[in-house]
């Protein structure tokens, strides 16, 4: 699968879903953004399973403020619409990999349990 783009008025149905969702917030002026590209590119490749959607931070700043974006490129892992995994920076090949493997072994009834019991949602709205 390759990748979608995403859009204030498409990022929430599809983080929301049930599944796996990695989002990658870029920018096209971004140096470590356009090196983090194709290995985003080439994952979404090796994992068809699973979303890769990219958000153009430039083109969508309203989305990129709601998710608290203040550095780029940022990457975040939902699962079944929750927010599993957020960190900024560009990441090698093998680190995005690892991501992947953690996010697909979390045992999600101790995910959804700690999250009921933050007592906050998990979604970006």
């Amino acid at each position: 699968m390759t990748t979608v783009a995403l859009t204030n008025d498409t990022f929430e149905q599809t983080v929301t879903g049930d599944g796996i969702v990695l989002v990658d917030f870029w920018a096209g002026w971004c140096g470590p953004c356009r090196r983090f590209a194709p290995v985003f590119e080439q994952a979404s490749r090796n994992h068809p399973d699973l979303v890769f959607g990219k958000v153009d931070t430039e083109a969508e700043q309203a989305l990129a403020a709601a998710a608290g974006i203040v550095s780029i490129p940022t990457l975040m892992a939902f699962r079944d619409g929750i927010l599993v995994f957020s960190q900024p920076g560009a990441l090698p090949a093998a680190a995005l990999e690892h991501v992947i493997n953690a996010v697909r072994g979390l045992d999600m009834d101790e995910v959804r349990a700690k999250v009921a019991d933050q007592g906050r949602a998990a979604p970006i709205r």
